[in-house]
């Protein structure tokens, strides 16, 4: 178990239940169309409205992002499980039931291991269960009636479930950001929290250290990291306010209000037995073949830890660094690509994260952009003439902002960073006969500095190089200068 600080003297145990919406083209047990947006009940067949005589067919693709998961995760592929009927009341639940999986879920155990600061920290999965989503109600355009739009109805998702493993809200939302970054890392799930495609529940509960397992609440639907963070914090507080006036934690399923901050009770919390689960007559048990899985696990891509792993021990990066190059599969293409340009790992990694974030976000673009002003072909051929010496990093900044501004091109990428270099003026004086004349020049109008250099004064070496650099108009090496003044003064 993580070892986390007390709040308040209670130990926090949590526990999150994730829905990530598989990316499939059709339904899970109809041909219907999983695409968002289009207009209430267009997207919703006789299946998903569960007409009389309606049959569900399980949809092989949804199956593979299961077995994908499952492997990614290192979790038991279930060679043989069973889908079962969830029995619950709902308006936007045509059908009276879930079609979801209870006793034998297709993937069984697994761990997720992520950092939580400097901290390595493992969770512990117990399963990962296919199941349909619901329909959704529509309450904001129906004066005091409810509309039901049934297109999300039969959705495929997997139900990704932890052990209580997690101590902090901080911990549960690394948690539910190294999860997001793997499902779509796998392509299986898009991410689009949204749209509701990667949706949380938190199961929270406080004891005292040593004893049993608190009373836990349940937080639905948490659709954002700054949500979730909010609402764990509040309902600990909540929870440990309760215990400490004397009063008793009831088990419920509660909403968070981000407007308020608060949490508040919808229903009393169901237990399994509430759902009446028992297998579905019209799914026979979901066979897996051997075969099969060994074919997912060779079409697997890298993932996302071990190819961090290998940019440590490869490129010579540090574990936050390898880290951050693995956010996302188009990043880590990004910096490949940037690496193979320049062949310096740590200045591609620090430009990635420093001025290439920068630009984005204010731009609002993707690093995979097809229109990316500066691609890893111009940000490799930039770097490489900070590795040369051609560029300072400051004038390397402004040739980047030249870049930018001018945006694609059809221009080679080395040419038009040296052209930007040209125009701007920004090419450093690497001759060593020029760099001495500019240094006898600034030693012999600056005797003072020299003497206080040599009474042991280092800011009058660091004035002396900022002369040098002054008379040069900024084109100097730094590194040149600093050697070759040092050499001069003895």
């Amino acid at each position: 178990m993580n070892n986390s600080p007390l709040v308040r003297g209670y130990e926090v145990v949590i526990g999150l239940e994730t829905h990530a919406q598989l990316q499939t083209r059709s339904k899970i047990f109809s041909g219907a169309s999983t695409a968002f947006g289009a207009a209430p009940n267009t997207q919703a067949c006789a299946v998903d409205l569960a007409l009389p005589g309606t049959l569900p067919v399980m949809n092989r693709a949804a199956v593979e992002r299961a077995i994908e998961f499952g492997l990614a995760v290192g979790a038991k592929i279930a060679e043989q499980s069973i889908f079962a009927r969830k029995n619950y009341f709902y308006p936007d639940l045509p059908k009276g039931y879930q079609i979801s999986q209870y006793e034998l879920p297709v993937v069984q155990g697994g761990a997720l291991s992520f950092w939580l600061g400097d901290q390595p920290r493992t969770v512990r999965l117990t399963r990962a269960h296919l199941e349909e989503d619901a329909g959704k109600s529509l309450h904001e355009d129906y004066a005091g009636q409810t509309g039901i739009d049934l297109n999300r109805a039969g959705t495929p998702l997997l139900e990704i479930v932890t052990e209580p493993d997690m101590r902090s809200a901080a911990e549960a939302v690394e948690y539910a950001r190294e999860l997001h970054k793997l499902v779509v890392w796998l392509g299986i799930c898009d991410g689009n929290m949204q749209e509701g495609s990667f949706r949380c529940d938190a199961n929270v509960s406080v004891r005292r250290p040593g004893a049993a397992l608190g009373t836990r609440r349940e937080i639905k639907n948490l659709n954002s990291f700054k949500f979730m963070q909010q609402a764990i914090d509040f309902e600990v507080q909540w929870q440990i306010d309760r215990i400490e006036d004397g009063l008793s934690v009831e088990q419920a399923t509660v909403l968070f209000n981000p407007d308020s901050g608060q949490t508040r009770a919808m229903r009393s919390k169901e237990d399994a037995h509430d759902y009446r689960y028992f297998p579905d007559p019209d799914l026979p048990p979901l066979v897996i073949a051997p075969e099969w899985i060994a074919r997912v696990r060779a079409a697997l891509p890298e993932l996302p830890a071990p190819m961090a792993a290998r940019l440590v021990s490869q490129d010579g990066l540090t574990p936050y660094d390898a880290a951050m190059m693995t956010q996302s599969q188009a990043l880590a293409r990004y910096y490949q690509a940037t690496l193979a340009q320049c062949g310096q790992a740590k200045l591609a990694a620090n430009w990635i994260m420093g001025e290439l974030a920068k630009r984005l976000n204010a731009a609002g673009l993707a690093v995979d952009a097809a229109d990316l002003p500066v691609g890893p072909d111009r940000l490799g051929a930039l770097i490489g003439r900070i590795a040369d010496a051609t560029l300072s990093h400051n004038g390397a900044r402004q040739v980047f902002d030249a870049l930018w501004a001018a945006g694609r091109s059809d221009a080679q990428a080395q040419a038009a960073v040296d052209a930007q270099i040209d125009r701007l003026g920004l090419r450093q004086v690497n001759d060593s006969a020029a760099l001495e004349a500019i240094i006898s020049e600034v030693l012999a109008a600056n005797p003072k500095s020299v003497d206080e250099f040599r009474a042991g004064k280092d800011k009058a070496f660091n004035a002396l190089v900022g002369q040098v650099m002054k008379a040069s108009r900024g084109k100097a090496n730094p590194t040149q200068v600093n050697a070759l003044l040092r050499a001069r003064l003895g």
